[in-house]
């Protein structure tokens, strides 16, 4: 990051370079300034964020953090706590560091720029990774005419093998993953966790009750034995379309999202 971009007029020079817009997530607690086209981050990277079992003090890296909407949601969330956001692209990366920054997070929080093959991080030094790929594969999608979207959400260089091995590579011994997908991808996902990962805790996140979910949550901690488990997951939308009283609370409260074996925060789907 040029060191003049940290000074008053970084948002501007990147203002000049591509138009961004100003975005308040978890209800304000978050200011995010994003791209204005290609990719834009929606409510997956809080979800993630929501799912990290960090507490303060622990270290947090987030591989492919865009303009850091997952990371400054756990930065929100969890007070103290180190992070380090890890991306390829360099206008994301700009954009990353002024969103740190204007959320006052400069003493706790940073970017660095690499690839997912070649991490610049050290080794076994990350008590958390959360991660939020790409989600298409690459030869059951056609790409985005606008790459920046492409790059997001096709894989490409990195495939999900990758990005996993990435995670472990990063983490301390026991230390945790927490990863978002979409739910018919739950099989690659679990093939790419072993046999470095155990524990492995699955979340599914319906769009509404009684509808297939559209996404899985999944924790899993590097070099545990303990078997795999489904959990109660997040219904996000009642019959009239608007937030479930759980999805408002973790959406726009910061509350976690709890991973507890036998958690009934959607039993029965009372706040459906």
């Amino acid at each position: 990051m040029p060191k003049a971009w940290r000074r008053r007029g970084m948002l501007d020079l990147i203002d000049r370079a591509d138009p961004v817009s100003e975005d308040r997530l978890l209800d304000g607690r978050v200011r995010l300034r994003q791209a204005a086209a290609g990719y834009r981050a929606a409510i997956d990277p809080v979800l993630l964020a929501a799912a990290v079992p960090a507490a303060p003090g622990t270290s947090v890296v987030d591989l492919g953090c865009g303009a850091g909407a997952a990371l400054l949601c756990l930065a929100a969330r969890v007070p103290d706590s180190g992070l380090i956001g890890v991306d390829a692209d360099a206008a994301v990366i700009g954009l990353a560091q002024a969103n740190i920054e204007s959320n006052g997070l400069r003493r706790r929080a940073a970017v660095v720029m690499g690839d997912i093959c070649r991490l610049p991080l050290a080794a076994s030094t990350a008590d958390h990774v959360m991660v939020n790929p790409p989600y298409l594969a690459a030869a059951a999608s056609r790409p985005s005419p606008i790459a920046a979207r492409a790059a997001a959400n096709r894989e490409g260089g990195a495939m999900l093998g990758d990005w996993l091995a990435a995670a472990q590579r990063l983490l301390k011994p026991r230390g945790w993953l927490t990863l978002i997908h979409r739910a018919d991808r739950l099989d690659a996902v679990m093939a790419g966790l072993a046999p470095a990962f155990g524990a492995v805790s699955v979340l599914p996140v319906w769009p509404k009750a009684g509808k297939p979910a559209s996404r899985i949550i999944v924790r899993a901690r590097r070099d545990a034995r303990t078997p795999a488990s489904l959990l109660p997951g997040l219904v996000l939308h009642g019959p009239s379309g608007a937030y479930t009283a759980r999805a408002e609370a973790v959406l726009r409260h910061a509350a976690p999202l709890s991973f507890a074996v036998g958690n009934s925060e959607n039993k029965g789907f009372e706040d459906a």
